[in-house]
C-alpha cells in the first residue's frame, strides 16, 4: 500500500498532474451517479418533446444545457458529502476514492462541494421555479442523508427512501415540469406515460438502494451502519432487489398491453422482456461470496437504470 494511503485524509497526494487531479475528480463525482443524472436530464427532455410534439429546436438546447450543469452539481454536492462524512468507511469498502485514498484532502474536498452545490443553487434559481424547487430538495435530502446529526445513511428505511425519492420521484417530476414549462413553453399537467416512467424507476431505485450495501458490509459493518444486508443477509437482500426489478419490468410490459397514450406499445414491450431475461441470465454468474462479482453486477444494475433513460423516450418518440 501506498504511503499516501496510509496518511490521514488532510495529508493528500502533493501536486498531481493536471491529469491526475481531473482522474481523481472524475472519481469523486461517482461517475455512475454522473451517467444516470445526464441520463436523466436527456430522457426527460426527450420524453416532454415526445409527449408535446412540438419537435426539437436550437432555441431549446442552452436550457437544457442549463438543467444538466445544475444537475451535475448538485450530484457531486451530495455524493462528494457522502465522502467526506465517510472517509473512514471509505478506507475500508471503497478504497480507490480521492478522499480515502490521500488524492485530496479533506479541506480540496470542502471546496469542492461547497462549490458544487452553490453552483447548482445559483444556476437553478436562475432557471425557473420547478428546476429550482427540484434541485433544493434534492440537496436538502442529501444533506440530511449524510451529514450529522441527522445522518439518515444511518437507518436503512430512511436511506432507501433519501435515494429512492430523490432517483425516483423528484429528479423525474421536476425535470419534466421544467422542460414543459421553460423548454417547451407548455406548462401542463404530468401526464400518465411521466408517472409510469416515475414509478418504474421509483421501484426501481429501491432495488439500487438496497443492493448497493452487499459489497460494503464489511465497513458498514465495522462503523455500526445499520443496512439491510446486515440485518438479512447478502443472499436475501440480492433476491429481493432481483425481484423487485422484475416487478419494475413486467409493470412496464402490462402497461404496454394496456396501450397507455404517448407510448409505442410494441416497442415498450419487447425492449423491456428482452431486458428483464438479460438481467436474470447475468444474475445467475453471480457469486456472492466474490466482492468483486458482486460490485460488477451492481454496476450491471446501473447500467439497466441508464438504459431506462434510453428505451422510455424512444418509446415516447415513437409513439
Amino acid at each position: 500500500m501506498s504511503q499516501s494511503s496510509q496518511n490521514s485524509p488532510s495529508q493528500s497526494k502533493q501536486l498531481l498532474s493536471p491529469l491526475q487531479w481531473l482522474y481523481a475528480f472524475w472519481k469523486f463525482s461517482r461517475p455512475h451517479t454522473i451517467i444516470g443524472t445526464s441520463l436523466s436530464v436527456l430522457g426527460l427532455y426527450l420524453v416532454a418533446v415526445g409527449i408535446s410534439s412540438t419537435g426539437f429546436a436550437m432555441t431549446q438546447l442552452i436550457s437544457v444545457l442549463s438543467a444538466w450543469v445544475a444537475c451535475l452539481s448538485g450530484n457531486i454536492y451530495i455524493v462528494g458529502l457522502n465522502q467526506l462524512e465517510d472517509v473512514e468507511i471509505d478506507k475500508i469498502n471503497k478504497p480507490h476514492l480521492p478522499i480515502a485514498s490521500g488524492e485530496f484532502s479533506r479541506r480540496q474536498g470542502q471546496v469542492i462541494v461547497t462549490i458544487t452545490g452553490i453552483l447548482a443553487l445559483v444556476v437553478a434559481w436562475l432557471n425557473g421555479p420547478y428546476l429550482f424547487g427540484m434541485v433544493a430538495v434534492s440537496v436538502a435530502i442529501g444533506t440530511a442523508y449524510s451529514l450529522p446529526p441527522i445522518r439518515l445513511k444511518r437507518f436503512p428505511f430512511w436511506a432507501a427512501l433519501c435515494i429512492f425519492s430523490v432517483r425516483g420521484t423528484i429528479v423525474n417530476l421536476g425535470l419534466f415540469l421544467h422542460f414543459s414549462w421553460w423548454v417547451l413553453e407548455n406548462e401542463q399537467s404530468i401526464p400518465a406515460a411521466v408517472w409510469v416512467l416515475t414509478i418504474f424507476i421509483l421501484v426501481f431505485t429501491l432495488a439500487i438502494a438496497i443492493f448497493k450495501d452487499i459489497p460494503d458490509i464489511e465497513g458498514d459493518r465495522l462503523y455500526n451502519i445499520t443496512t439491510f444486508t446486515i440485518q438479512l443477509g447478502s443472499q436475501a437482500v440480492f433476491n429481493l432487489a432481483l425481484w423487485i426489478l422484475t416487478i419494475c419490468y413486467l409493470g412496464i410490459v402490462i402497461v404496454g398491453v394496456l396501450r397507455i397514450k404517448s407510448l409505442n406499445p410494441e416497442f415498450l414491450i419487447i425492449s423491456h422482456l428482452v431486458v428483464l431475461c438479460l438481467m436474470w441470465v447475468r444474475s445467475l454468474a453471480v457469486d456472492l461470496q466474490d466482492k468483486k462479482a458482486i460490485a460488477q453486477f451492481y454496476q450491471f444494475i446501473w447500467k439497466l437504470f441508464f438504459l431506462e433513460y434510453l428505451m422510455f423516450p424512444v418509446a415516447c418518440l415513437l409513439a
